[in-house]
């Protein structure tokens, strides 16, 4: 099993920016990719940011040249820095780590930009 517990959500005004981390702990050997997901009220969850363990990554188009996806591999945390943030990006956003046969999520967090 993996935990995950993301933390850095918040309330903040457009064209802010805010920081998310996961950070995570257990049966963390053979986790191939990590990612970000988000699901905003009414609407299906999506692909935000995604890293592989090669250090590749890709974004969903909205973000790109706003939101970059980091990890510490020392720390076992996997970061979203969102800038320029849109009333359109408030949702809660999740973390995955994703290994060959299966997938671990954390709990959420909150993410509100205000217009």
């Amino acid at each position: 099993q993996v935990q995950l517990v993301e933390s850095g959500g918040g309330l903040v005004q457009a064209g802010g920016s805010l920081r998310l981390s996961c950070a995570a702990s257990g049966s963390i050997w053979g986790i191939n990719a990590w990612g970000w997901y988000r699901q905003a009220p009414g609407k299906q969850r999506e692909l935000v940011a995604r890293i592989t363990s090669g250090g590749s990554t890709n974004y969903e188009d909205s973000v790109k040249g706003r939101f970059t996806i980091s990890r510490d591999n020392a720390k076992n945390t996997v970061y979203l820095q969102m800038s320029s943030l849109k009333p359109e990006d408030t949702a809660v956003y999740y973390c995955v780590a994703l290994k060959q046969w299966d997938d671990y999520w954390g709990q959420g967090t909150q993410v509100t930009v205000s217009s």
